[in-house]
């Protein structure tokens, strides 16, 4: 068996995490400044460019309810499977979920 060089958090992610080229450049800084209450529901749409805060890419498109926050990050409970995880997130991260 080889050994694998690669085994980082980004391993396996290219198309997940790389943006559409209109999408490309800086940030808004609404996303940088969001706030969310706790029990709010969240979507985690991961911002490739922002590596603050940023969760694992089997994470990307999940809906999670905000738990507490843990300086400039929140703390969001995911279901992963059967298992329930929480995972600290940026903001930036973070979209408002309009369904749960």
């Amino acid at each position: 068996m080889v050994d694998r060089k690669g085994k980082g958090k980004r391993r396996k992610s290219r198309d997940k995490l790389s943006k559409h080229v209109r999408e490309r450049g800086k940030i808004k800084i609404r996303k940088w400044l969001q706030s969310f209450n706790v029990g709010e529901y969240v979507h985690i749409k991961i911002d490739p460019s922002v590596h603050v805060g940023m969760p694992h890419h089997k994470f990307h498109g999940r809906t999670g309810i905000v738990v507490g926050k843990r300086g400039d990050c929140y703390e969001v409970k995911v279901t992963d499977r059967n298992k329930e995880k929480l995972i600290i997130v940026h903001s930036v991260h973070l979209e408002p979920a309009r369904y749960k």
